[in-house]
């Protein structure tokens, strides 16, 4: 038995693991528990009381947990025992409240410090010291960071020059301002002036420090707290006390060297930083954004004839809308009256407009054309796909890729290091530097050091493009659901693929029904009436086709869908079995020579064929055909040609896969694959060491796609294919897939020149900061410049991250 429980009181991985391993420590108990939702699924051989669950949790910590049932609405709860969960069988699921996920008040740290974790109000992280982000792209929170940045920043700089300029100034022959005051004055006046600039626009740097002490977090704001600070109290204490310095720190005039002005360039710079990746973290989301403004906010509710303008909140399912030329369609739902073009293009990421007529299927946010029509309203709210994918891209653009852990391994180390290289530096200095400054030396090369090896540039550098690989691949109908995906797809070599709605259009019609009797009609009502039950295309083909001709469909008892090999059920008191050859077999069906010849040569013509049996002798056939997308083809040679091996497995007849095949130019293919044949035969190339993707579009595939390595969807698929997978192609043809290739090839070369970008600023410039060129070229690093080159590193990061925007998929 399988049960689904809510649980409450998770923050974090920890907290899922200890969760997971208190349920599983239960005798007869298999429990895997998710933190994004709370979820945990509990498979058990007995009924387990939930009062028995909840003293497991209690027992290591405080959690609760609850059944799925009583935290949902009534019209929300999961049905159980409705039908078979085969291929063919309609199921029902309770659906995910995307909104929740992305409500206001939730926060996330963007360098995912603690993986998926959130915080309830806006801070620091209290590992790396980071702004939190707001979840919710649109909320006002992500604004006023940046305008808060913003203003800080003008403060910053209103004080910043005036030192600066005094700081140059000063250091002339003859200079003016001597004449005005002496330079002790001056001093006096950079000071004052500092103090705005310390002491509130870049004060929050030094509280991040102070917390990254404390907790043994230690991140680029403690190399910043440490440098500016020490740069600042040691001018503080020249200024007040200068009679306390020894000699060696005085200049030849016997004056204290200050570095007010080098204290306030290296925290505006940073200050810069942090508001140059503010501005970057909103562009980011820019692909989310623009999503989000395709669902209009009013729509017109059609009432007894009369038309009444709403909001989109009120909005029923089973309401009638009318949409207007040029209007955004508001939920998704079924054309009723009318016909139209929509223009799908920022869902689907496919220019050409679509002709839609009565029964069409319409998604909200897409364009209505020139023409009025009557829809009405089948999902709302966050059931809709454009909601879906909005949540989709959020959770992947906050997920972690694997390469992401090479970069916390190093930040772990790199900041104890670069502490450790800084204390070298001053004490090699000191000992080795020129007379009388060797102090003076070896403390301004190791505040250098501290302020250049910032590794904010580190951090970044997955994240942001991952962002914004997510967010370009929504743009283009390439739906990822994490980061993972995103790098293992770069290293697929061989691509799975379903065939009907994957390879075809999945759109199969009915061209005859022959039957041995001559009574076709009779045979096709029969076999109408027993795919009335079943979701799949090839049964909504026959009653489709049935209802054309006018034919009246008869209840069903016993029902059943076998996955993989067709339904059987008894209408009019007689058994009937439809489906393929190991249907037949498995019902004892007799099967003439005559009727097995006809069905070989429909076959070989590409086509679909399933026997009908009636009372355990087959009686007839019905021949589906099912036309090949026009873009698999192309998109099938293009990946030949990028070295993957494309392979199609289908749950048809040899002779039709083969047609398939052919045509296709392929020359890997297996027939008559059941559910678990597909799994199977992924698990044996994993075994071979191969990466293996699996596109697929119905419940049969979800298994496969779950055992993929990448699992890609079909948008135009069932809601348990895009729930196994971790891609969803929203159009749903393989040109998709060479999308989600050359999308994934270009995020994860795009990380690597970041990682290079980070490692190579730290590497060269670190050396430089500790004066290893002094002895041969006289060169010392200054830290203002230190500071601008580790700002310089983040800008380069940010702005190659914001490069892949313009990738052409």
């Amino acid at each position: 038995m399988k049960h689904t429980y809510t649980i409450t009181g998770m923050s974090c991985n920890g907290c899922r693991t200890k969760v997971e391993k208190a349920l599983n420590a239960l005798a007869s108990v298999t429990a895997t528990v998710t933190l994004d939702p709370p979820i945990a699924t509990i498979t058990s051989s007995k009924t387990i009381a939930i009062s028995v669950l909840q003293d497991a949790l209690t027992a290591v910590g405080d959690y609760s947990i609850q059944s799925v049932q009583a935290t949902l609405p009534l019209s929300e709860a999961p049905l159980e025992n409705q039908g078979s969960c085969c291929s063919t069988a309609k199921t029902s699921k309770p659906k995910a409240d995307f909104s929740s996920k992305i409500a206001p008040g939730k926060y996330y740290c963007p360098m995912f410090c603690e993986g998926d974790k959130v915080y309830d109000q806006p801070g620091d992280c209290p590992v790396c010291g980071m702004d939190l982000v707001s979840m919710k792209p649109t909320n006002p929170e992500e604004n006023k960071t940046y305008t808060d940045l913003m203003r800080k920043m003008k403060i910053a700089l209103i004080f910043t020059l005036p030192i600066f300029i005094i700081a140059m100034t000063t250091m002339l022959p003859n200079t003016p301002l001597v004449q005005i005051m002496p330079i002790k004055s001056w001093d006096w006046v950079q000071f004052l002036l500092s103090l705005p600039v310390v002491f509130y626009a870049a004060w929050m740097f030094f509280e991040r420090a102070w917390k990254s002490v404390l907790t043994a977090n230690l991140n680029m704001f403690t190399l910043i707290g440490i440098g500016s600070g020490a740069a600042f109290l040691f001018s503080v204490f020249g200024l007040f006390f200068p009679d306390a310095f020894p000699a060696e720190f005085k200049t030849q005039t016997g004056t204290v060297p200050l570095y007010f002005e080098a204290t306030t360039v290296i925290l505006t710079l940073v200050l810069l930083g942090q508001l140059l990746e503010a501005r970057a973290h909103s562009r980011t989301s820019g692909a989310i954004k623009e999503l989000m403004k395709l669902a209009p906010t009013q729509a017109t509710l059609v009432v007894d004839g009369v038309d009444k303008v709403v909001s989109i909140a009120s909005i029923k399912k089973g309401d009638w809308l009318r949409v207007k030329p040029g209007e955004k369609i508001p939920v998704d739902g079924k054309i009723t009256q009318g016909k139209s073009t929509i223009d799908a293009s920022m869902v689907t990421g496919e220019p050409i407009p679509v002709d839609k007529s009565v029964g069409d299927s319409v998604v909200a946010g897409t364009i209505n054309g020139n023409q009025s029509f009557v829809m009405v309203a089948q999902k709302i709210g966050s059931e809709t796909l454009l909601s879906q994918i909005v949540q989709m891209v959020t959770d992947a653009s906050r997920s972690r890729a694997p390469i992401q852990k090479l970069a916390d391994r190093i930040a772990k180390y790199f900041v104890p290091t670069v502490v450790g290289v800084s204390v070298l530096a001053f004490l090699v200095w000191a000992k080795y530097g020129p007379e009388p400054h060797a102090l003076i030396y070896g403390f301004i090369n190791a505040v250098a050091v501290l302020i250049i090896a910032c590794p904010c540039a580190l951090g970044l550098a997955t994240p942001m493009s991952v962002m914004v690989g997510v967010g370009k691949g929504a743009q283009s109908g390439v739906l990822i659901k994490n980061a993972e995906a995103l790098e293992v797809m770069d290293q697929v070599d061989v691509l799975i693929t379903d065939k009907t709605g994957t390879i075809t259009e999945g759109k199969p019609s009915v061209e005859k029904v022959f039957a041995t009797n001559n009574q076709e009609a009779d045979l096709l009502q029969k076999i109408a009436s027993l795919n009335q039950y079943s979701e799949h295309p090839l049964a909504q083909a026959v009653v489709a086709f049935a209802q054309a001709k006018k034919l009246s469909l008869t209840d069903v008892a016993d029902f059943e869908a076998v996955s993989g090999k067709g339904v059987t059920g008894t209408v009019a008191n007689k058994k009937v079995a439809l489906g393929n050859k190991k249907l037949m077999q498995q019902v004892h069906a007799l099967v003439s020579e005559d009727i097995e010849q006809k069905i070989i040569a429909e076959q070989k013509l590409g086509k679909t064929v399933s026997y009908i049996a009636v009372d355990q002798v087959v009686l007839g056939y019905v021949a589906i055909t099912d036309a090949i997308k026009n873009t698999s083809a192309a998109a099938i040679k293009e990946l030949m040609r990028q070295g993957i091996e494309v392979i199609m497995l289908t749950g048809d007849n040899e002779n039709t896969a083969k047609s398939v095949a052919n045509e296709l130019q392929l020359t890997s293919f297996i027939a008559g694959c059941l559910p678990e044949d597909k799994r199977d035969e992924i698990k044996r190339l994993q075994a071979q060491g191969k990466i293996v993707a699996m596109a697929g579009d119905g419940i049969n595939d979800a298994p496969a796609l779950a055992q993929a390595n990448v699992g890609i969807a079909m948008g135009t698929g069932t809601d348990v294919a895009i729930e196994s997978a971790k891609i969803t192609l929203v159009k749903g043809d393989l040109q998709g897939i060479v999308k989600a290739k050359k999308l994934s090839h270009g995020v994860m070369k795009n990380i690597r020149q970041n990682l290079f970008f980070a490692f190579f600023y730290n590497v060269l410039g670190i050396p430089i900061a500790a004066g290893v060129l002094y002895p041969f070229f006289g060169l010392l690093l200054s830290p203002m410049i230190a500071a601008l080159a580790m700002s310089f590193s983040s800008v380069s990061v940010i702005a190659n991250a914001l490069r892949l925007r313009k990738m052409h998929l």
